[in-house]
């Protein structure tokens, strides 16, 4: 590669992680965690359901959990259980559930 595509490709990859930081340090992970207390007895501890009958939801991506969600509130998914949950959540407790259980992920696989 030519010095000149090399200082692009640099460029491009640190605002990505720049990007990925502010909304990380944006989120609360603690209210996040107060929030998705919930979530567990249906999605298990870690997101993977102890039952075929609910979804697992470990591992999937942040712009899908707050589409379901989202679409949960709004009617447009049907589920007695989710609506009802979904219904309390504002789009900023959404996101944090997401950023807590990626802190948490995070934290058991390299701390513990």
């Amino acid at each position: 590669m030519s010095k000149i595509t090399m200082n692009k490709l640099q460029i491009i990859v640190l605002i990505s992680l720049l990007i990925l930081v502010n909304s990380v340090f944006a989120a609360d992970p603690v209210r996040g965690q107060e929030v998705s207390i919930q979530c567990i007895a249906c999605h298990g501890e870690d997101g993977n359901s102890p039952t075929p009958n609910f979804p697992r939801i470990a591992g999937q991506h942040e712009d899908y959990l707050l589409f379901a969600l989202k679409s949960y509130k709004n009617g447009e998914r049907k589920n007695a259980i989710m609506a009802g949950i979904a219904a309390a959540l504002s789009e900023e407790d959404m996101k944090n559930m997401y950023y807590q259980s990626i802190t948490k992920i995070f934290a058991q696989e390299h701390y513990v």
